[in-house]
């Protein structure tokens, strides 16, 4: 079957990238991002029309993804580690994973469904993909309980205000601190403060979450093997109450960095590197999330 050429040029972005250490880098060629305006997200659905609209996308969400799961588009294989969840299902908590497919947020909503309850898993998510994404997925970035990172500085603060209004009723909030997606990449990115910043200040645990993958014998239209998820759930990091948001934010990162590097090493067998040829890390400035 013929390699899609879109996907091919993804893979030479990403050996790029990497090389560069560009690990917070977009390879995927999103639409341009349309800047949010202070008031234009209800965040925690005040709003009636929003919680109808949230209601009857969920629905439709859901019934897609379970169809693409039956049709065997979507593998998840297995999920490891849910009393890891189980022991803070309880409480608001920030939900962090890895990052390497449009699908991999259903693949952790998948994991914890049934523990759930009457509540909802909320996704932060890039600004671009909230206001600019068009079709179905458009559709579902705007209304499946979305919490587009503006770009705006009062947007940013109606964001950080419902992240922790979200927390503090015990909801689960899941947020990919490698920043931009990179497809099918199996190796953990090295981690951005600002996801653990949320967690810090709310004074919520951080349960990592970890997806693994291993090609199956069935080929997508992309004409690539399709990919069998495992899912594991790591222990939760909560914040040390004797020290401050900077201090918290820095030591949970380099914790759930720590915790995903041995997922990684111990499933592929073998040890973390990076191709990229200066030592020091040269991340990208350019504004990014999921």
């Amino acid at each position: 079957m013929e390699q899609s050429l879109e996907r091919l040029l993804v893979l030479e972005r990403i050996k790029e990238y990497e090389k560069n250490g560009w690990f917070d880098r977009d390879v995927e060629n999103d639409p341009p991002t349309t800047p949010l305006k202070p008031g234009q997200v209800d965040y925690t659905l005040k709003k009636l029309s929003s919680r109808i609209s949230s209601e009857i996308a969920n629905r439709v969400a859901k019934n897609h993804f379970d169809k693409l799961i039956k049709q065997g588009q979507l593998i998840i294989k297995e999920v490891r580690g849910l009393e890891n969840y189980l022991a803070v299902a309880d409480r608001g908590a920030m939900i962090t994973c890895n990052h390497f497919n449009a699908f991999d947020n259903y693949a952790v909503f998948k994991a914890i469904e049934k523990s759930l309850g009457r509540k909802r898993l909320y996704k932060v998510i890039r600004e671009g993909n909230y206001t600019s994404f068009p079709g179905l997925y458009g559709y579902f970035f705007r209304h499946c309980n979305t919490l587009p990172l503006g770009s705006d500085l009062a947007v940013l603060r109606e964001l950080m205000v419902a992240v922790n209004t979200l927390l503090t009723r015990g909801e689960k909030i899941l947020i990919y601190p490698e920043q931009g997606m990179w497809w099918n990449y199996r190796k953990p990115r090295p981690l951005k403060e600002g996801a653990f910043r949320f967690a810090a200040r709310a004074k919520a645990p951080v349960v990592p979450f970890f997806i693994t993958m291993e090609d199956t014998e069935t080929y997508g239209a992309d004409g690539f093997p399709l990919q069998a998820y495992t899912v594991h759930i790591l222990p939760a990091i909560f914040p040390d109450e004797s020290k401050n948001t900077k201090q918290n934010a820095l030591e949970m990162m380099s914790k759930n960095y720590a915790l995903w590097k041995e997922v990684y090493e111990q499933t592929y067998g073998v040890p973390l590197t990076y191709t990229t040829e200066k030592s020091e890390e040269k991340c990208s400035t350019q504004q990014s999330s999921c």
